[in-house]
C-alpha cells in the first residue's frame, strides 16, 4: 500500500481518490471527482451517518418545498453513497442488501436533476463507478475484498459493478451468470 503525505484534507482525499481509481480501473470525471472529495472533507467528522435510515429520509425529502427538498435529497444521495462505498457492511447489518443504498442514491440525485448534464444527473449516472472508487479506498490490496461472495454477485448483477466483478472472480474461477441479461 502506498504512503500518502499532504498539508491539507482536501489534497490527502484527492491523493486517496487518485490512488482508489487507479486501483479499480475507473476513471471519473473532473468534476465528479472534486464532488467526491469534497463529499469526504464534509463528512469525515460525522459518525451520525451511519445511523441513517434513507427511505425515509428519502420520502419526508418529497414532502419539502422545492429549495429544501433539493438540498434534502442531496444529502440522501450523498449520504448512500458514502454507505454503499464506505460502509457496504451496514447493509448486511440492516438486512437490505448493497443496491438499496445504491437505487435510493441514484434516484436522489436524478430527481433534483435539471438536465441532462447537469452535476447531479452526472452523479446519478456515475453513481455505480463513484461507488466502485470508495470501496476501493477501503481495499488494502487486489488480493482481498471486503465483499462477501454472495454481496459481490448481487451487487454486480443489480448494478453492474465492475469491481464487485472483479471481488467475485477472486473467489471463483467460474464464469458469473448475469440475470439481468435474460429479463
Amino acid at each position: 500500500m502506498k504512503l500518502l503525505l499532504s498539508a491539507t484534507p482536501v489534497s490527502l482525499w484527492q491523493e486517496v481518490i487518485h490512488e482508489a481509481e487507479s486501483t479499480c480501473h475507473v476513471a471519473l470525471q473532473e468534476e465528479l471527482e472534486a464532488y467526491l472529495v469534497l463529499l469526504l472533507v464534509r463528512y469525515t467528522t460525522k459518525p451520525e451517518l451511519a445511523q441513517n435510515l434513507m427511505a425515509p429520509k428519502f420520502l419526508q425529502a418529497l414532502e419539502c418545498n422545492r429549495k429544501e427538498r433539493e438540498l434534502a435529497l442531496q444529502d440522501v444521495g450523498d449520504n448512500c453513497l458514502l454507505l454503499s462505498g464506505f460502509f457496504p457492511g451496514i447493509a448486511e447489518k440492516r438486512l437490505v442488501k448493497i443496491s438499496y443504498f445504491t437505487n435510493i442514491g441514484r434516484t436522489a440525485y436524478a430527481t433534483i436533476s435539471h438536465k441532462s448534464d447537469d452535476l447531479f444527473c452526472a452523479l446519478s449516472d456515475q453513481f455505480i463507478a463513484m461507488m466502485d472508487v470508495l470501496q476501493s479506498v477501503r481495499m488494502y490490496s487486489d488480493q482481498h475484498t471486503d465483499l462477501l461472495p454472495l454481496q459481490a454477485y448481487e451487487l454486480w448483477n443489480e448494478t453492474g459493478s465492475q469491481r464487485a466483478l472483479k471481488a467475485l472472480k477472486q473467489y471463483t474461477q467460474a464464469t458469473p451468470f448475469n440475470v439481468r441479461s435474460f429479463r
